[in-house]
């Protein structure tokens, strides 16, 4: 793991979106070097809170679903968190989740992250739609 500062030039903003864009392009274990802090810790309930059982789940995710698309719909920073609301489909056809990642950048790398998910209804009554 890289444990320097990412030096890359724009902000942790732009790092998120990279960081999610390389996970769901099946580039978890680059995305893991650049941009994963030595001591990150995630808060996914479905998983172990260490930064290895999350990577394996990506991975895992990567490769069940090759045609996975995202979508950024916003990306908000604020000091030290970036906030990244997303739509994602695991496979076309599907009408995808409504995704929110928070993550707490130290070094200008993901130290900590949240992630919070909304399956979207075919039939949502809703006129102003997810997003």
């Amino acid at each position: 793991m890289n444990t320097k500062q990412n030096n890359d030039s724009g902000s942790n903003k732009e790092r998120a979106v990279s960081f999610l864009k390389q996970v769901v392009d099946g580039e978890v274990t680059e995305a893991y070097q650049r941009y994963i802090h030595p001591d990150f810790f995630h808060h996914n309930p479905y998983f172990r809170g260490d930064k290895d059982s999350l990577r394996s789940a990506m991975e895992e995710d990567a490769s069940s679903n090759p045609d996975k698309t995202f979508k950024v719909n916003r990306a908000i920073e604020e000091k030290d968190i970036v906030v990244v609301h997303s739509h994602i489909k695991q496979q076309q056809e599907d009408m995808g989740v409504a995704v929110v990642h928070m993550m707490r950048f130290a070094d200008g790398q993901i130290v900590e992250m949240w992630d919070i998910g909304q399956p979207l209804p075919e039939d949502s009554p809703n006129e102003n739609g997810a997003f």
